[in-house]
């Protein structure tokens, strides 16, 4: 350990660089953060390991919102197993993985946090775009389009997420006890690195998705006003539910990151700045944690969306959810043909076709 030291940035009480950010200088928030995480993780893992092997092993014709959902959980399973890390390193309030694993850890939670609300966010266009196109839909938007997209999103995922692995090292800390530990904290040196990194993680991983969510259900809700059945579908209350956990438990973690780009516009000497980044530090662990729990909500939303499959379907009941949600669109378009006796292209069996087929 003496030799570790030597190749990491000391930090002293003199040093300009030193941003007083760790996560574990506050031991009720580290106790608090590591138990919400062990929670996370006996629920997260074997949660979306289910719903992975729901998909792949029981549904042989996987939709392009099965599709999206299965990357949504393979993302989240592997950050909840990340979350080991972070309990190690909250449980002994010191950074014990080297500075490689803390550069890379850090950088694979901020690919998932993105994947994970791009993913969602691609379910929202596609549901507005099956409300309002379906059949252009079901022609162009195949299974082939769509792992191309995603597989575009995960390589832009990757590059964003590069400032985490730039502005992060391990450094050695003192507390007021002069008491040392290693620490994997951000190495900002310019105020300017922390405003860039934590708006452009806001803004990027959060703001921008949700105007872009928020934009496509105001237009779905403008389209089904206008068609004769007023009722939603299973599918669109699912990625409704996913939509609206993933902000309630990412939202605090995000006003911490403007809180902390606040404080940066102050001088270092001013009571605000103060105020400011005792808020962030004392903060940033739960609001870490909490942001963990969107991960391992999902399984849970799904379990309840299919609760009425499991006495009948068993342990195949998700499997069962997840195909329900992409026939919806077939089955409501022939039961509106069989009824109203219309042709295809009659306005009024566009319209309810158009609200009822809102999947693929």
């Amino acid at each position: 350990m003496t030799n570790v030291t030597h190749s990491f940035h000391i930090v002293t009480p003199n040093d300009t660089n030193h941003e007083d950010d760790s996560v574990v200088s506050n031991d009720f928030s580290t106790t608090l953060g590591a138990l919400i995480l062990g929670l996370v993780f006996l629920l997260g893992v074997p949660g979306n390991l289910f719903v992975v092997w729901s998909i792949v092993a029981r549904i042989q014709r996987r939709s392009v919102t099965t599709l999206l959902i299965l990357n949504l959980a393979c993302a989240d399973g592997f950050l909840m197993a990340l979350t080991v890390f972070f309990i190690i390193y909250l449980a002994k309030q010191s950074w014990v993985f080297g500075n490689v694993m803390c550069k890379g850890v850090f950088y694979l939670c901020n690919t998932n946090m993105y994947a994970s609300i791009f993913l969602i966010t691609l379910m929202s266009i596609h549901r507005l775009l099956a409300v309002v196109f379906p059949r252009r839909v079901s022609r162009r938007i195949t299974r082939k389009v769509v792992r191309r997209v995603i597989l575009g999103m995960w390589v832009l995922v990757m590059l964003i997420s590069l400032p985490s692995l730039v502005f992060r090292d391990v450094r050695v800390d003192s507390d007021e006890k002069d008491k040392k530990r290693l620490v994997c904290a951000p190495n900002h040196t310019l105020p300017r690195h922390v405003r860039f990194q934590y708006a452009f993680e806001t803004v990027s991983g959060f703001f921008l998705p949700y105007v872009i969510i928020i934009t496509c259900y105001v237009m779905i809700l403008r389209r089904l006003r206008q068609t004769k059945f007023q009722r939603k579908v299973r599918s669109e209350n699912l990625i409704l539910a996913i939509v609206v956990t993933f902000g309630l438990f990412w939202l605090p973690y995000h006003v911490i990151n403007m809180i902390q780009v606040a404080a940066e516009w102050y001088p270092d000497n001013s009571p605000t700045r103060e105020i400011l980044d005792h808020i962030a530090k004392s903060s940033r662990a739960v609001t870490s944690a909490l942001a963990f729990i969107s991960s391992c909500a999902n399984p849970v939303l799904y379990t309840f969306a299919g609760k009425s499959y499991i006495k009948q379907n068993g342990l195949a009941f998700m499997a069962k959810l997840f195909e329900g949600t992409a026939s919806e669109q077939t089955g409501n378009k022939s039961r509106v043909l069989r009824n109203n006796g219309h042709n295809v292209g009659d306005s009024s069996n566009t319209n309810s076709s158009t609200q009822n087929g809102v999947i693929q």
